[in-house]
């Protein structure tokens, strides 16, 4: 499926309904965090702070504010620290997807915890992939655009030049309609995925059993012309190593 890259807007997807944000959320937690040492050598990656509040809390705090009730959270490096952590948090039930006998990837991690998110249309995210607003709520704005009779997944997606923390090439190209696209492989793409979806449960039918990437289900739903994107209208930060934090850090500080 090839679909040629388009000028750059404040939003890509057209909203043709508002349907409530989820009340559910997968919050990606469970990697082994390898690009942030030596920060990680001794905590997980999403106990590291972003001016003194873990990148996790970030997260949570998003969810809360959007009014999102549950956050399932896979566990696998240190994650009985991740576990005491988060017994302090009680504005939202938080449960966990266990994977310290065998890490899952970003799929699997998902299709494991499944049965703890239900079957109606949930919110997936990294826990590294942290942001400032533009107009309005962004989980808003993706509830707002994202239509589960067209779309299997909606992504947040970043401006690859603009984003703080990501050095890369960029992942998609989006046609007028918001679907989305990889970008050729010697060329730029102008957005870049912040690791943020609202997907349906449907996304990860008949998928394997054991560890695989995310990207297996996307290149999927690419091929059905079911993967759209949104066009985020802020400030996209994604700490993944320490540059990056302190790129995150600096911003942040002077805002």
């Amino acid at each position: 499926m090839t679909i040629k890259p388009r000028k750059i807007s404040a939003s890509s997807a057209v909203p043709r309904r508002s349907p409530a944000i989820p009340k559910a959320a997968m919050l990606m937690a469970a990697g082994m965090g390898q690009r942030m040492r030596p920060l990680t050598d001794t905590i997980p990656k999403p106990l590291v702070p972003v001016l003194g509040r873990p990148l996790i809390d970030h997260a949570l705090d998003r969810l809360v504010e959007a009014g999102v009730s549950r956050a399932v959270v896979n566990l696998h490096y240190r994650g009985d620290q991740l576990r005491a952590h988060l017994q302090n948090r009680h504005d939202i039930e938080i449960v966990f997807s266990d994977e310290t006998a065998q890490l899952m990837d970003t799929g699997g991690g998902v299709v494991k915890a499944l049965p703890l998110l239900g079957d109606q249309p949930f919110i997936s995210q990294n826990t590294d992939s942290i942001w400032v607003e533009g107009m309005g709520s962004t989980f808003a704005r993706l509830a707002d655009a994202f239509d589960p009779e067209r779309m299997d997944s909606i992504l947040l997606l970043a401006s690859t030049v603009t984003s703080l923390g990501y050095w890369g090439r960029g992942d998609f190209v989006m046609d007028e309609e918001g679907r989305i696209a990889r970008r050729d492989e010697q060329r730029v793409a102008p957005f870049v995925w912040t690791g943020v979806q609202i997907c349906h449960p449907r996304l990860f039918k008949d998928c394997p059993t054991g560890p695989f990437s995310t990207n297996v289900v996307l290149n999927r739903a690419i091929e059905s012309g079911r993967l759209y994107g949104l066009r985020h209208d802020g400030i996209w930060m994604h700490v993944g190593c320490p540059d990056g934090l302190k790129a995150a850090e600096d911003f942040l500080s002077n805002r």
